[in-house]
C-alpha cells in the first residue's frame, strides 16, 4: 500500500494529487490518502465516482481524513 500524505494542502490540491497518484498505479493496488482539508470528505469520494476507482474505507481522525482506495481495472470496451 502506498501512503499519500497531503497534510496542509487545500482544495483542489488533494483531489488533483490523488488523481495523479492513481494514474501511476496498477489495477488492484491500494492507495492510502491522508488529508487535513475539510473539503476532502466531499472531493475525494466525488473524484473516485468519476474515475471508477473504489473507496474501500474512510476514517475520520480529529484533524484529518484517511481514505483507503483501490485502483480499478481498465474499463471494458476501452
Amino acid at each position: 500500500m502506498t501512503l499519500l500524505d497531503l497534510t496542509g494542502l487545500k482544495c483542489p490540491l488533494p483531489a488533483l494529487k490523488t488523481r495523479k497518484a492513481l494514474k501511476g498505479m496498477a489495477p488492484g493496488e491500494t492507495l492510502s490518502v491522508r488529508s487535513t482539508d475539510p473539503l476532502a470528505g466531499i472531493d475525494i469520494p466525488a473524484l473516485l465516482n468519476e474515475t471508477g476507482d473504489r473507496l474501500m474505507s474512510t476514517e475520520r481522525e480529529p484533524d484529518a481524513f484517511l481514505f483507503t482506495i483501490e485502483k480499478a481495472g481498465e474499463k471494458a470496451g476501452g
